[in-house]
């Protein structure tokens, strides 16, 4: 009898360790979404989510440590209306987090065999001058980023990545604020995406709507924060890396632009630890005509795939 009970603890323990071992490897293992899935577009996911059904933009993380190497105690404008006249004791290393998310509002646009479908998108960024006690620990800037697109199925292949979708949208972008510290401006931007098994490739150019100049808080913006953006993001296993550059499209004076370099690694089902680097204009609205070189170190929620 008690060789028996051992017998059925052995068992027990063998069965626990296996379970324990099973979700252990599900915790851990990466689960890649496509643009595929995350937009609809395949056939068999058509009507799968609904209308109104929150999905994945872009990234979500915290940066807990930002670090700039020349922080904008000054943040200037060629409109003089939006120059700040004194400096600002800032510290170089500040809290940034994103939030993003989007929602389909209405399937086949241009019918079942053209198909389109209309999204709404919003992301939020915010630097957060938490180590700063002697300014009271403000929010130095937060861009908010509504917008509205049209996308559309594109299957073909080119040079061994399949063509997903190709898109135009109108986008707002701002910070909120009033002058001398108010920054905004609209855009229409298009949007062409390509996917192989591990990387997914968005090319966005755009056009910026202009404004009269007495109203214009950010003069050639355009030539800092660039006219067009190239987002490529490579995932495999548990790793996540991705690239978004921008440029101004011009030369001479005007050649400008940034790019932004991520690495997720998942440590915990859908947690994982972020490493960002930007360098260049345009880090935040506030900084569109300032260059800088940011290092931050956080966590994530979600990145591109």
């Amino acid at each position: 009898m008690p060789s028996m009970k051992l017998k059925i603890y052995f068992l027990l323990l063998i069965n626990f360790a296996f379970v324990t071992s099973s979700v252990a490897q599900d915790l851990f293992k990466k689960q890649q979404i496509s643009l595929l899935e995350q937009w609809d577009l395949a056939d068999t996911l058509k009507n799968q989510s609904g209308l109104f059904h929150i999905k994945q933009y872009k990234p979500v993380y915290i940066l807990l440590g930002n670090y700039t190497t020349n922080i904008n105690q000054q943040p200037q404008s060629d409109n003089p209306n939006n120059s700040v006249p004194d400096n600002m004791p800032l510290n170089q290393v500040e809290v940034k987090f994103q939030i993003s998310f989007k929602t389909k509002v209405f399937n086949d646009l241009m019918g079942a065999k053209l198909g389109g479908d209309i999204w709404m998108g919003y992301t939020q960024t915010s630097r957060w001058q938490v180590y700063n006690p002697d300014l009271s620990r403000p929010f130095r800037e937060t861009n908010y980023e509504p917008e509205l697109m049209y996308i559309m199925a594109t299957p073909y292949e080119l040079f061994g990545r399949k063509g997903l979708f190709a898109g135009i949208g109108l986008n707002h972008q701002s910070n909120g604020r009033s002058d001398p510290m108010s920054r905004s401006w609209n855009r229409i931007i298009a949007q062409i995406a390509w996917e192989s098994k591990d990387l997914s490739i968005i090319f966005k150019p755009w056009l910026r709507l202009k404004e009269p100049a007495d109203k214009d808080n950010n003069p050639g913006i355009e030539n800092y924060m660039g006219r067009g953006e190239l987002m490529a993001a490579y995932g495999k296993g548990r790793h996540d890396i991705s690239l978004i550059a921008r440029h101004s499209m011009r030369l001479g004076k005007n050649n400008r632009g940034s790019f932004q370099i991520d690495y997720a690694l998942q440590i915990w089902d859908n947690l994982k630890l972020n490493a960002q680097i930007f360098h260049g204009y345009g880090e935040s609205l506030i900084d569109y005509n300032h260059k800088q070189t940011t290092i931050g170190i956080g966590l994530s929620l979600t990145q591109w795939r």
